[in-house]
């Protein structure tokens, strides 16, 4: 065997066993391509992760962002079921946080300010009179490093960030890994994992907007949603949770059986109007820590139907009630109001500020860990 041949075929089996280039079906595979530089010059990469069912998602090193998640129909036609973008400078402009991961802290912090250990620190104000999803460049606006990994079952991206003692006014280093595994049971698997050098608070989720009759093709009103909550938390008129844990029974959060998300949202209920539609945080029943259901979404003409579960204590369920249609989505669809809906796996809004939430607090030299899982299937 000549020399050429031995170094392709050791390459060959190089990649086959980090799963790079391996496209066809049957086979899964993991692929890097470029796409573009933000406007400070830094170049950004999408990993291509594709399993041995034909299942796809395409994950971006700006905002550790899912960019497409393509899986079957009842009649075997594959869909993208996220919201995205064909051009990074679209990303670079966006407001409504299409498809990244979200911190230091997820969701809003009242008047942005929180006090630690008898310190109070201010946050940018860049929601009303409140901080939210982690300021005015939060983990959605950098770029991250990544690498691909050899997992059993799937394919698999690890893009890690570290975040300076007093980004955007949190306290202490910061250092956030965030592994996106597609395994080839159908799952998007994402786990995040945070250490601090000194104590602080962490909130992580992923933003992404789904659509399961396909990114683009209409509104997701007759989407049909159940959550596993018998609680949720009401907020003010600026969405800053009350502290109260209310029952969903006999109110239009009551997603205990599967119902249309469009069967109560124009009701004439005051969370409602505060909200413009749903934008709450659900008690997820069981265990904190512990991966367990948190909801499940199936789309009638379709049949595709996504599983989310987790270990977080909350899911902010959004149905994309601010979204204008004004910026072109992938392939060109616009994305108007309702169009997406999202399910952020969290600790609650607002935390820092309501001793009586779950915590918060990640002390100097201990490990944030969370995971959360989208299966789909079929029906």
């Amino acid at each position: 065997m000549g020399t050429n041949r031995k170094l392709t075929l050791c390459l060959l089996c190089l990649a086959a066993s980090l799963g790079l280039g391996a496209r066809a079906e049957g086979k899964g595979g993991l692929e890097r391509e470029a796409f573009g530089r933000t406007k400070g010059g830094q170049a950004v990469e999408i990993y291509t992760l594709k399993n041995r069912r034909g299942a796809e998602a395409r994950v971006m090193t700006y905002g550790a962002t899912v960019v497409s998640l393509k899986v079957r129909d009842r009649a075997d036609r594959f869909e993208d079921v996220v919201l995205g973008f064909d051009r990074l400078e679209t990303y670079e402009a966006d407001t409504h946080f299409i498809g990244p991961v979200i911190g230091r802290y997820a969701n809003r912090i009242a008047r942005g300010r929180f006090t630690l250990h008898g310190v109070e620190y201010r946050l940018a104000i860049n929601n009303g009179e409140n901080h939210l999803h982690g300021g005015l460049r939060g983990f959605d606006k950098v770029v991250w490093q990544a690498r691909p990994l050899n997992v059993r079952g799937g394919r698999a991206v690890e893009l890690t960030y570290v975040s300076a003692d007093g980004e955007e006014g949190y306290p202490g280093t910061l250092s956030v890994r965030v592994t996106y595994t597609l395994t080839d049971a159908d799952e998007l698997r994402i786990d995040y994992a945070a250490t601090s050098d000194r104590d602080t608070v962490v909130n992580l989720t992923n933003h992404s907007y789904f659509n399961l009759a396909g990114h683009g093709n209409g509104d997701i009103l007759g989407h049909r949603l159940s959550i596993n909550a018998d609680r949720f938390t009401p907020t003010d008129a600026g969405s800053i949770p009350t502290g109260e844990l209310r029952p969903v029974r006999g109110t239009p959060f009551d997603f205990t059986r599967e119902t249309a998300l469009g069967a109560r949202i124009e009701q004439d209920e005051e969370q409602l109007r505060f909200g413009s539609g749903y934008d709450h945080n659900f008690v997820i029943r069981g265990r904190v820590g512990r991966l367990r259901p948190a909801a499940r979404v199936a789309e009638p003409a379709s049949g595709r139907v996504m599983e989310v579960w987790t270990t977080e204590p909350g899911m902010q369920l959004y149905t994309g009630n601010f979204l204008e249609g004004t910026a072109d989505g992938k392939g060109g669809k616009p994305y108007r109001r309702r169009y997406g809906f999202c399910l952020e796996t969290q600790h609650f809004p607002d935390s820092p500020n309501h001793p009586d939430f779950p915590s918060t607090l990640l002390r100097k030299g201990a490990r944030f860990r969370s995971t959360t899982v989208y299966k789909f299937s079929r029906q």
